[in-house]
């Protein structure tokens, strides 16, 4: 079945960048319609299990690429749904950053002071707060306790998690039932909606032609809400302009296949993508050692065997986030719960004397799973991932009916990023095995490669069209109309999780895009107050509105 229709404004994606794009334009007046493809799961379908159909492998988009895979949000909320919830601002120094081109990355027109505003707009909305050490898991307390016992500092961190209605089931990955977590399902979306949005599930956009009025032809493909395989319909939708949010690993694909239709991208378009410099180590805790030398105590007799008991990362070591270190010296080490599943395949054996990652070592080690403490790492990589040409329909050929296709990037660390975890993973080492207190080993990159769960920078900002597929409005270049406001539009590593960043980048864009909107005759205002009706941050970006919409 085919349809066609039309509206103000087209919206790819609903997480961070899509759902704060939606409320604010349909808040100022402007249709707005939402093409999500993942379905619309809310907290009564979130499971707690790994059952192929369950919400684990509905919610998820896994794309295994040429020495890269990706672990993204495929559902209404999109990362917001399946992420962790941990909320820091980039260090100053990442603003900063020269990278491989060796020269300033970020546009001159945003620093850390500048963003800072924006962040404020997004904490007051979801909200965030900080977390103290009332809040911190077994796993989080013990990894403060070793990065104090190796003499390192260790902290809270700040997080969008109702603490009160949080039960520390460790189900974050698959959706929060309980709704403590605070993703955008329970802020901006419903807050579109009630300002007229409309969101689309199951709709998987393909590629974008033009329209005679200037505007833009928004194609896509229906897709079966049990096998993502298979398509069941498809139209096509007429809009002013047209913002993409799907995802560092999906919008690079709409914009390439398009240019069939709308001539040729620009040469960032696909290319200097970042994997956040992410990696995970696994340490298999000596139960003995952590009483002895960390006088760690559950109550049952036990120092820590509780792996299942917790949240997301609730501690973080920030003593090398250092502005005065060089590039790919930097980087955060998080204490973070990843659930039995796709940890269980990539954690290897420390000290191995077979096969790392499967065998007989390997059943000892998943027979220890209660013992885990996984420590994610989060680097200054290189920007080396490039996208191939994409494929027939999607972002990645889909290998099983739900969350798993095989993508078309190609990534190949150079030597600084191999160094950058080199370094990090000396010094988990460090940390964790010091005095006996555990055994560490990395996840393998034998199986997938490398792996990331904040895919950036694939069609990123800048002020060199050479090196940057948008203008520091989020505009695509040469292609006026259309924005991106996802994590590709992030210029590169930023040593923390990045949800925050992103979603302060899409609050700032929302001024040009009004501008835009009001040019081609829509009639839309910018300044909603956030979803809850607080305006505090409103107030706190009315200086920067003049040079955002360029008047």
């Amino acid at each position: 079945m085919s349809s066609s229709d039309s509206t103000d404004v087209l919206i790819v994606g609903s997480g961070f960048g899509g759902a704060i794009a939606a409320y604010h334009l349909a808040a100022g007046g402007a249709k707005v319609t939402v093409l999500e493809r993942g379905p619309w799961l809310e907290a009564q379908d979130f499971d707690h299990d790994f059952l192929l159909g369950s919400s684990y492998t509905r919610v998820f988009d896994f794309t295994v690429g040429d020495g890269m895979s990706l672990l993204g949000g495929n559902c209404v909320g999109g990362g917001s749904v399946v992420y962790f919830a941990a909320m820091p601002r980039a260090p100053r120094f990442a603003f900063e950053r020269k990278g491989s081109i060796g020269r300033r990355m970020w546009p001159k027109s945003i620093t850390r002071d500048s963003l800072d505003p924006w962040y404020d707009r997004v904490v007051e909305a979801l909200p965030i707060t900080q977390q103290d050490w009332n809040d911190v898991t077994y796993s989080g307390g013990l990894f403060a306790a070793a990065c104090d016992h190796a003499g390192r500092t260790a902290n809270p961190v700040p997080a969008a998690i109702d603490r009160a209605k949080c039960t520390n089931c460790n189900w974050m990955m698959a959706g929060c039932r309980f709704d403590a977590k605070r993703s955008l399902l329970l802020n901006y979306l419903p807050a579109a909606l009630a300002h007229g949005a409309e969101i689309r599930p199951l709709h998987e956009v393909q590629h974008l032609s033009r329209t005679d009025d200037g505007g833009y032809r928004v194609h896509y493909n229906v897709i079966d809400d049990t096998d993502y395989r298979v398509h069941v319909g498809n139209g096509t939708i007429d809009a002013k302009i047209v913002i993409l949010a799907a995802g560092a690993g999906a919008t690079p694909v709409i914009l390439q296949r398009s240019e069939a239709t709308l001539g040729a991208m620009p040469h960032a378009v696909g290319r200097y993508f970042s994997g956040n410099g992410e990696r995970l180590n696994t340490a298999v805790v000596n139960e003995d050692r952590a009483r002895e030398l960390l006088g760690l105590k559950r109550g049952d007799g036990e120092a820590f065997r509780a792996n299942q008991i917790g949240k997301g990362p609730v501690v973080a070591s920030w003593d090398n986030l250092d502005g005065n270190l060089p590039e790919h010296s930097r980087f955060s080490l998080e204490q973070l719960y990843f659930p039995p599943g796709f940890g269980t395949i990539l954690a290897q054996v420390p000290d191995a004397t077979g096969p790392s990652w499967f065998g007989v070592e390997k059943k000892e080690l998943v027979r220890q799973w209660q013992s885990w403490l996984t420590v994610f790492t989060m680097v200054e990589d290189d920007n080396e991932g490039v996208f191939g040409p994409p494929p027939a329909t999607g972002n990645a050929d889909r290998i099983s009916q739900q969350m798993l296709g095989r993508g078309p990037i190609r990534y190949r660390p150079t030597a600084n990023t191999l160094r950058g975890w080199a370094e990090s993973d000396a010094v988990v080492k460090d940390i964790l095995e010091r005095d006996g207190l555990a055994k560490v080993m990395p996840w393998t990159n034998d199986v997938v490669g490398a792996y990331t769960v904040h895919p950036l920078a694939s069609c990123r900002i800048g002020d060199d069209p050479q090196t940057s597929a948008l203008d520091d409005r989020q505009e695509l270049r040469n292609h006026p109309g259309i924005f991106v406001t996802d994590g590709s539009a992030v210029p590169a590593a930023l040593t923390v999780n990045p949800a925050l960043t992103i979603s302060a980048l899409a609050e700032r864009a929302i001024p040009g895009i009004v501008k835009t909107l009001q040019e081609r005759g829509v009639k839309v205002t910018y300044g909603a107050p956030s979803p809850d009706g607080s305006t505090s941050g409103r107030r706190g970006v009315k200086s920067q509105l003049r040079d955002l919409v360029r008047e």
